[in-house]
């Protein structure tokens, strides 16, 4: 049996190592994409208070004042008294002449376009491109930022994606050698397994006074164990992410039906002749949520017929885990909410893929854990391509040793 999980080690190995390696290389720059960024850029985050901080509306007015062309669709506000306002933005692509209309500056939302009823439905779906940071108590907008541009996302696109795009060979690709990856790592337990207490003491330490042979072995089979668990819950949260059968998999194993179609976005009761609530006056239908969250993320209505969607991220709260609150944009009312506790099993270990994934599920401590795993994740298929060429060497060797024999046995 052994030989046959070699064999299979050994193969999906071959075929699958150098997508493997990729993917460890990047995931380990991945780890602490957040923390380089704001060590690299700590003017972009960082701000001195001052006093009070602006309203809501008055933000989101000196900011289009500053940046006209910017539609903004989204408000992340941290309690932090130190940290920037992030408002997510799109911009209008270039447009020819007869766009002039289209190419111009958003409309604030909520306005009803001169028409005294509600419009259709608004692009819920919209999603910012560019972050632009503006100081909470000054207004000012202290940089613009999109992720799409930087060395990171490029980073993250070669792990995800091999750079081709979603739904791309280059996606198949990953995700194959993500499963290729599982088996290699159970395989690689059941080879390890010793028969004897003395070589389990062997395979538990790593000889680094012997051979180079015998280090590049320990190497491959001591850092191998140690590390599989943690690697088996990272390929396993990346094949979740990866396919739609696995991600059917883990709602049927935790018993939660799996809704295929996206609930309706909550509405707002249209009153014609009323002007909308501000961002601020709809937030107060919330402020005991608020008061002890971390950070939380408005998006105004799209139209006069949609609500306020406010995500609150509670203190201590793992990042996938806010609860969702839709406030009618005329009476200021909780017409819908969603709070994590109250979603079914299958939907928050779903929460969960993802930061586990990323090792950020728990903060610094087990980011370092993932970052200590994925770089020494690196060394398995360099250790294992020098293991796999020792073993080529040696046949030949005894093949060359033996050809002498027979020829002097015939001469003889």
């Amino acid at each position: 049996m052994k030989v046959f999980f070699r064999t299979i080690h050994l193969y999906l190995s071959l075929a699958a190592g150098i997508v493997i390696l990729c993917s460890c290389i990047t995931g380990t720059m991945l780890v602490f994409e957040k923390e380089i960024n704001h060590a690299l850029h700590p003017q972009r985050y960082d701000v001195k208070p001052q006093g009070t901080r602006l309203p809501l509306a008055e933000l989101k007015k000196l900011a289009l004042k500053q940046v006209p062309k910017a539609k903004l669709v989204s408000i992340m506000v941290y309690t932090d008294p130190q940290r920037s306002v992030e408002m997510g933005a799109i911009f209008p692509e270039k447009k020819g002449k007869g766009d002039k209309e289209k190419a111009g500056q958003p409309k604030e939302a909520g306005k009803a376009d001169g028409k005294d009823k509600p419009k259709g439905k608004g692009k819920e779906n919209e999603k910012a491109t560019t972050v632009i940071y503006v100081n909470p108590y000054t207004g000012q907008v202290i940089d613009q930022f999109s992720k799409r541009q930087s060395f990171l996302f490029t980073v993250e696109m070669l792990h995800r994606f091999l750079l081709a795009g979603k739904d791309s060979a280059g996606d198949m690709i990953v995700g194959l050698s993500t499963l290729f990856f599982l088996f290699i790592l159970i395989t690689g337990v059941i080879l390890w397994w010793p028969k004897t207490k003395n070589i389990m003491r062997q395979r538990l330490k790593i000889k680094f006074n012997g051979s180079g042979k015998r280090l590049t072995h320990d190497l491959h089979i001591v850092t191998g164990f140690y590390t599989s668990v943690f690697l088996i819950i990272t390929v396993l949260s990346g094949l979740v992410m990866s396919f739609d059968w696995a991600n059917k998999a883990l709602y049927a194993i935790t018993g939660s039906e799996l809704k295929k179609e996206e609930p309706k976005a909550p509405q707002s009761v249209y009153q014609a002749g009323i002007k909308p609530l501000s961002i601020d006056a709809a937030l107060e239908s919330v402020a005991g949520q608020i008061s002890t969250a971390q950070s939380y993320n408005i998006r105004a209505p799209r139209d006069s017929a949609g609500a306020y969607t406010i995500n609150i991220l509670q203190k201590g709260a793992m990042e996938a885990a806010s609860d969702s609150y839709s406030i009618d944009q005329y009476n200021g009312k909780i017409v819908a909410s969603q709070l994590f506790a109250d979603k079914s099993l299958g939907q928050r270990v779903r929460s969960y893929v993802k930061p586990v994934h990323t090792g950020s599920v728990y903060g610094i401590p087990t980011k370092i854990l993932s970052f200590i795993v994925c770089l020494l994740a690196c060394i398995f298929p360099v250790t294992g391509v020098m293991m796999w060429l020792n073993r080529i060497g040696k046949k030949k060797t005894k093949g060359k040793i033996k050809r002498p024999a027979k020829m002097e046995l015939a001469i003889k």
